[in-house]
């Protein structure tokens, strides 16, 4: 039995080093302001077939000072998934078939000084064997 990918910990590896002027991780803090453009990843639920292969449901926000720099940020963040990230491997994971439940569009946020645009995907992986 393997153990199940971190996929947060793969997704947010690659984005950082594909977007290396932005800020990319799982939980935001109280300098979210001092650090756009920010990228949030996190898993929001899935399954998996009880041997291998896990659905994952990732939902991706993306943090900027304007609506347009979000939205651009996000349609990059979207493209990235469907075309680079599918398929792929590491040395940790084989990332199959992706696809978005939820295309990117302004969310809303309580703190004005900034925008946040977020959509939600679902991805099929397993660990390398």
């Amino acid at each position: 039995m393997s153990v199940p990918v971190d996929l947060e910990l793969e997704l947010i590896t690659r984005a950082a080093v594909r977007w290396p002027n932005a800020v990319v991780r799982d939980e935001l803090d109280n300098r979210l302001l001092e650090e756009l453009p920010t990228i949030q990843i996190e898993m929001a639920g899935g399954d998996d077939d009880g041997f291998r292969l896990d659905r994952i449901f990732v939902d991706i926000n993306v943090y900027a000072a304007t609506r347009g720099t979000a939205l651009a940020l996000a349609g990059e963040v979207h493209l990235w998934l469907l075309h680079e990230v599918r398929p792929s491997t590491s040395s940790s994971a084989v990332i199959g078939r992706t696809a978005t439940i939820s295309r990117p569009a302004v969310r809303p946020y309580e703190n004005t000084a900034l925008r946040r645009v977020g959509a939600t995907y679902q991805i099929f992986c397993h660990p390398v064997s």
